[in-house]
């Protein structure tokens, strides 16, 4: 794909792998829609950007958030080319520490929320038979940890769902994949890292991720990267 005047719409987009990736599509010529819940922030990293984009505030586990963007990218550009669900929270714990309700909302914003945006979109790419769809997955999809079992096990869903709409969408130009990072310098990161008294931790940059969510998408018409983890060097699980 020649990213240069094609529209992305980018969830979770004000801090982290969001803004990096947002900053580096917007180098390479994209438009951008970019989402969140906080607009102080957007509109922090929009002024950065060397090319044009709209903004919305929004949390994308309202279920009407989807349709909004793509009414958005439509309305501001014309059309939508790619969307990257990368919007995600985590809670942590075991049985007797867990938050239920924040495990509620993490299931709506990490998988809920992912599969309407995959599927609102798929729709459109489809109708226009081409189209990019990338989810941010993680690498404690296939990882089992004692207190991280819903946030593991969510990533394994979506890695699961994303193949499966993959194999849907294979031969209509609309090409579906998922990144899975490893530990990666982040505000959720570095809160848990501190909260371990971890120093010195292990860890990507976001702008790591977000140079290879590019790569992802520039490939041939022809390619299509079904999955790609990307780890630090010596992290070594």
């Amino acid at each position: 794909m020649d990213l240069k005047g094609k529209t992305v719409v980018l969830t979770g987009a004000s801090t982290g792998i969001g803004a990096a990736t947002a900053l580096e599509l917007s180098r390479a010529g994209c438009n951008l829609v970019l989402t969140s819940r906080r607009l102080e922030k957007l509109e922090a990293l929009a002024s950065t950007l060397p090319g044009p984009s709209v903004l919305l505030a929004a949390d994308i586990a309202e279920a009407g958030t989807p349709e909004q963007l793509l009414a958005l990218a439509k309305e501001g550009f014309g059309r939508a080319d790619v969307v990257v669900n990368n919007a995600g929270v985590m809670a942590v714990g075991t049985m007797d520490t867990i938050d239920l309700d924040a495990v509620s909302y993490m299931i709506r914003v990490n998988f809920e929320a992912v599969v309407r945006s995959s599927y609102v979109f798929a729709r459109e790419f489809r109708s226009q038979s081409s189209g990019a769809i990338i989810n941010v997955s993680s690498i404690s999809a296939y990882l089992i940890s004692r207190a991280g079992g819903v946030y593991g096990g969510l990533k394994h869903g979506l890695e699961a769902f994303t193949q499966s709409l993959r194999i849907e969408l294979a031969g209509t130009g609309v090409k579906v994949g998922t990144i899975a990072p490893g530990s990666t310098s982040s505000e959720m990161f570095d809160k848990m890292m501190a909260a371990a008294k971890v120093e010195n931790p292990v860890a990507l940059d976001p702008e790591d991720i977000a140079r290879a969510i590019r790569f992802m998408l520039e490939q041939p018409d022809r390619a299509n990267i079904a999955r790609l983890a990307l780890y630090p060097q010596g992290e070594a699980y």
